[in-house]
């Protein structure tokens, strides 16, 4: 597709919020995605950009976790090729799809994941930082990956989240040592579905690259942020998006 400045103009400010709002709470898909529909890029595209934004970003931070000896390897090694086969069943599955059935299944995705995202209960520190691999371990991280990894594939935003509340909830990991193996989950499917839409030819590169360092930048800033300072702006930016994303798809979809 042929880009214009307002491509720009929308995704990259977006993006950038995206990354503040994934440093400080996660969840950040839930804004850049909704940001490349919003700038007018077709639902394919779309997926497939936010994509190479999202791997870059989760790339830094996955390098990040491994310095800090938060990543168990042995247990990311076992998931890597279940997360591998769902990620790319689930972009297959995902190009397959029609443009109005993606539009239609995004008005309820979206909003599910948010309030899921947004419900911060869910997230209960209170399990262990040592990693035990027992069969409920091995079985959660497998089943996880193959899950979760063919929604991200699919369709993508508040995969890390996801992942993070099975870990917590049914492997009883840590906060902390959740996030850091699902950083190693959510990279590997991110690069697993980026190639299958890169074969496909959906992903708008440059666009994308651009996105990926508002991405970067944003992450960098929101790290570094106050946790209660940076909570009081997610929630209303995050509904304000999916309001615009809203109006905007049921009038394409109205007039189609």
């Amino acid at each position: 597709m042929e880009l214009q400045l307002h491509h720009f103009l929308i995704v990259c400010p977006l993006v950038f919020f995206a990354g503040l709002v994934d440093a400080i709470a996660g969840g950040g898909g839930i804004i850049s995605l909704p940001a490349y529909i919003i700038a007018g890029l077709p639902s394919h595209e779309a997926i497939a950009t936010n994509k190479l934004s999202s791997a870059l970003g989760t790339a830094l931070t996955t390098f990040r976790f491994i310095k800090r000896g938060l990543v168990n390897l042995k247990l990311s090694l076992i998931t890597v090729s279940s997360a591998v086969i769902g990620s790319s069943m689930g972009a297959r599955l995902s190009l397959m799809a029609s443009e109005r059935i993606l539009r239609i299944l995004l008005l309820f995705i979206l909003p599910a994941a948010a309030v899921i995202v947004l419900n911060r209960s869910l997230l209960k520190d209170s399990g262990k930082d040592e990693i035990t691999f027992d069969r409920r371990t091995i079985l959660t991280a497998v089943v996880s990956a193959f899950i979760i990894g063919g929604y991200d594939g699919f369709y993508g935003p508040g995969t890390g989240t996801f992942l993070i509340i099975a870990f917590t909830v049914f492997a009883h990991f840590s906060a902390e040592r959740a996030n850091a193996q699902a950083k190693v989950i959510n990279l590997t499917t991110n690069i697993t579905s980026l190639t299958v839409y890169l074969l496909n030819g959906k992903v708008v590169i440059l666009l994308g690259l651009a996105a990926a360092a508002c991405n970067m930048a944003g992450n960098y800033i929101g790290s570094g942020l106050v946790l209660k300072k940076g909570v009081k702006i997610i929630r209303p930016m995050m509904i304000l998006v999916l309001m615009i994303l809203l109006v905007r798809v049921i009038t394409e979809l109205c007039n189609g």
